[in-house]
């Protein structure tokens, strides 16, 4: 049997069958996602994510995969290492460039060492540890693993990140209503106070699915995606060829929640799906409602949920306000290694005292659940 690793600077040299069969149906870790970052520059050296994808080869058919980035900076990835970067810097140590595997501006949990077993994800890790070495990097990050990627990171000497995002859970509701009627009474009538708000200035939602979303509606996505990126003083990571190459090449992994006032659109926000999951990922409007980003972003995807039998829904990064809107503190992680053994006791023994205070934030998050407690869907 004939093995060998091989670094591909563009995904267009794999097959992109043979990639999406190790992905585990997750449509951000797609060869077709991953490309269109890479085809319109979003994801590219000049800015800052210089592209590699290390590829376990067995009897010339691809047997296990890794997405890698070699990083000038820290942005867009949502788990911050700055303060480690400062570290380095006011020692004479350089930290970038580090090598990365993430999906970039994702903060969506999925598969990053792209295999069928155990065996080749610890092969993948090592493989990735010895790139890093070899090209005498600072460090190599793994954001976002699954829990069968964090085993054999560890195996392979990883350090483990603990962070919490909010995401919400189908208990196998029938509707909207019988959802809210597991709120407590506090948060129930807050949430259909919100929603009142959106009625009450005129609005309706359409919800575009797929093939449903033609140009001029993703054309008025961009606007307002780009417009919320730039009120805070920042160019979009993303361009609007990279939204039109996913609706040519993965239409049904596509929702374009809208918000419209007769018939013109005031705001939307742009979903993927996978067969059982929501992600919430890029939103924006063109006027201030109260209480439309909440609607728009949260509630009409749990009421999509709902609508489609999917199991769960997650918001993205951070944001303790989920937690009114039904959304749980969920762990996840991140992996990472660190060349200078110096350095990597520093912050090893850092992580232990971080997770110690993230153990008591989630304990914290859970005593103020949203759910009656008697059938909180974290607790039974």
């Amino acid at each position: 049997m004939s093995e060998h690793f091989a670094l591909v600077e563009h995904i267009s040299d794999i097959n992109a069958e043979h990639w999406n069969s190790l992905t585990e149906g997750h449509p951000l870790a797609r060869h077709e996602f991953l490309l269109a970052l890479q085809e319109t520059g979003c994801a590219a050296r000049e800015t800052g994510w210089s592209p590699h994808f290390l590829a376990l080869y067995r009897n010339q058919e691809l047997a296990a995969a890794m997405p890698l980035y070699l990083k000038f900076h820290s942005r867009g990835e949502y788990v911050f290492d700055m303060a480690w970067a400062r570290a380095f810097a006011q020692h004479g140590l350089q930290y970038y460039p580090k090598l990365l595997s993430a999906i970039p501006f994702t903060p969506v949990p999925g598969p990053r060492l792209l295999a069928r077993d155990h065996h080749d994800r610890v092969l993948l890790a090592r493989q990735a540890i010895a790139l890093a070495r070899q090209n005498e990097l600072s460090s190599l990050h793994v954001l976002f693993p699954t829990p069968a990627d964090l085993s054999a990171l560890e195996e392979a000497g990883f350090m483990v990140r603990e962070n919490i995002q909010f995401h919400w859970h189908n208990e196998g509701y029938r509707d909207l209503d019988e959802f809210l009627s597991r709120l407590n009474q506090k948060h129930r009538k807050k949430l259909k106070q919100d929603r009142k708000k959106s009625m009450q200035a005129g609005l309706h939602f359409r919800w575009l699915e797929g093939r449903e979303i033609d140009g001029e509606a993703l054309a008025f996505f961009y606007e307002c995606y780009a417009r919320t990126y730039f009120e805070h003083g920042n160019p979009p990571y993303l361009s609007q060829r990279f939204f039109e190459l996913l609706l040519e090449r993965m239409p049904e992994n596509l929702l374009l929640v809208m918000a419209c006032r007769g018939n013109e659109p005031v705001a939307c926000a742009l979903n993927i799906r996978s067969e059982d999951t929501l992600y919430g990922r890029y939103w924006g409007t063109t006027q201030f409602v109260s209480g439309l980003h909440f609607e728009t972003c949260y509630m009409q995807a749990i009421e999509y949920c709902i609508s489609r039998g999917l199991l769960r829904f997650e918001g993205g990064a951070q944001g303790e306000h989920k937690l009114s809107r039904g959304m749980l503190p969920t762990r996840t992680h991140s992996a990472h290694w660190i060349r200078d053994a110096r350095y990597a006791n520093a912050i090893s023994e850092f992580l232990e005292q971080e997770t110690a205070m993230m153990d008591d934030y989630a304990d914290a998050l859970h005593e103020h659940s949203p759910y009656k407690k008697a059938i909180d869907p974290q607790n039974g």
